[in-house]
């Protein structure tokens, strides 16, 4: 299990001033969807410039253009890119085939897809690396999580790791690692909180405690 920290809401500067503290403890940086749409894939390569041994992801969340969009991502320096799981198929295997040439890796994100096991049954046979469940920001205030979908795409899937997005914090991570998904996404609950290197370090500790027990297991 991995912990991903989501940037969304900070500039460049702000972006390097946090993973300052949080580069050595985070396993996946993710340059938020609203981030690239103010500083572009900038963002990206300087991220990935400061911070080279660390996993860099492109939150674009292809919807066309999937090869173009992938590969303008992959050349600055990401890692991964996410497409949105309600785009065309041929999108979804445009971003697949980009990947592939450039060594990288793909994630789907299923946030608001209605039939939510139909199209993870559908997406399990492209060759995805993940598929991600995300509870979208602007529905966590009616209460909603992203765990019964977890749930739901780990009863499903064969052939892709899978992820979890969507208000996860230090309170609900339990219940989250508890279901073993290949990467956890938290934004706010890490970045937003006051001692965000100690938060972290609890949250790492709490996902290696579930990835040893479901060794043992």
């Amino acid at each position: 299990m991995r912990l991903q920290l989501a940037l969304d809401i900070y500039d460049i500067p702000q972006s390097l001033e946090i993973l300052k503290r949080l580069h050595d403890v985070v396993d996946i940086v993710e340059i938020g969807t609203p981030f690239i749409i103010r500083d572009g894939v900038h963002a990206v390569k300087a991220v990935k410039d400061a911070y080279p041994s660390l996993c860099v992801l492109a939150d674009l969340k292809i919807m066309d253009g999937g090869y173009e969009e992938a590969r303008t991502a992959y050349e600055a320096g990401a890692d991964i890119v996410t497409v949105l799981a309600a785009a065309e198929d041929i999108t979804i295997q445009n971003v697949v085939k980009a990947g592939r040439e450039y060594k990288k890796e793909v994630m789907a994100d299923l946030i608001a897809v209605p039939d939510i096991k139909r199209r993870a049954m559908e997406l399990d046979t492209y060759g995805l690396n993940y598929l991600c469940v995300h509870t979208a920001f602007d529905i966590q205030h009616t209460g909603r999580s992203p765990l019964e979908d977890l749930k739901l795409l780990k009863s499903v899937v064969k052939n892709t790791g899978t992820a979890v997005a969507g208000g996860i914090k230090l309170a609900t991570l339990p219940d989250v690692a508890a279901q073993q998904p290949d990467i956890v996404i938290v934004g706010m609950g890490i970045s937003g909180q006051p001692d965000m290197r100690g938060v972290a370090r609890q949250m790492k500790e709490i996902i290696g405690q579930r990835g040893v027990s479901s060794e043992r297991a």
